[in-house]
């Protein structure tokens, strides 16, 4: 069996797992918006205690992110992201968001060093793109209109990471089939990262991949870029690692 088809098993056979385990899921409100779950408690039935997810503002207001009962809103001013504790290497990611202005602009980057420069206040890593449907007709140069699948959960390396798409649009990986809702209706991403690997499923299907990312290990972090999004069900099962090189990780902020 050739390497790329043991990959492809294995990423199948972890969501496959994963879709049996809902019970190990719950939200708490606060900072510690959602919950992740350790790979021991998935593999070996532990009965350790859940660790939470702390979000830490990065460079974005006081303001910009707010929970409204289970729900986390982010103002999208300003341009900045919030970032994970921790980092992540191999992960199942859930999250479910909503715009709720046309052409809204939002995104989730995995992987990332959650340090971005002044110039784009957008930090490196892959970016998991969250564009609400009216951007590409709100977005037209010189009277073209940017392809209608940008909007449809791109995925693309930024600030220097770089990654191989599955489905080429210039260096960024289109979805196969447009599977998003528009503004005021919820989308829901799984997000499987392992090993360089990223497969996206937009609202219940795979309909994207990248690999061979040149970062393997980083922070998670929630993107504000303009428009007000809202988050919920922010969910994410830790995987067992696998070989990254210290070239690979993201710098640990301190």
């Amino acid at each position: 069996m050739k390497a790329n088809q043991k990959k492809a098993l294995l990423i199948i056979s972890l969501v496959a797992l994963t879709a049996t385990r809902t019970d190990a899921f719950s939200q708490k409100p606060g900072i510690d918006f959602g919950k992740t779950v350790s790979s021991q408690k998935i593999f070996m039935q532990s009965k350790e205690k859940d660790k939470t997810i702390r979000w830490i503002n990065v460079n974005t207001d006081p303001g910009t992110w707010t929970l409204r009962k289970d729900i986390l809103v982010c103002s999208g001013k300003p341009i900045g992201v919030m970032r994970s504790e921790l980092q992540y290497e191999n992960f199942i990611l859930h999250i479910e968001w909503k715009h709720i202005e046309p052409g809204g602009n939002s995104g989730v980057f995995v992987w990332s060093n959650a340090s971005p420069p002044e110039n784009t206040r957008l930090p490196d890593g892959v970016e998991v793109q969250m564009l609400e449907l009216d951007w590409v007709n709100l977005n037209k140069r010189d009277g073209v209109t940017p392809p209608v699948a940008y909007v449809h959960g791109e995925l693309f390396g930024v600030g220097g990471v770089k990654t191989v798409p599955d489905n080429p649009r210039g260096t960024r990986s289109m979805s196969f089939e447009n599977r998003c809702k528009g503004r005021g209706e919820w989308n829901t991403y799984d997000v499987v990262c392992v090993d360089g690997v990223i497969k996206l499923s937009v609202n219940g299907k795979f309909v994207n991949g990248i690999n061979r990312s040149t970062q393997k290990k980083g922070y998670l972090c929630l993107e504000s870029e303009g428009a007000e999004i809202h988050f919920r069900n922010i969910k994410i099962i830790e995987l067992p690692s696998g070989i990254t090189s210290p070239e690979q990780v993201a710098p640990v902020i301190k």
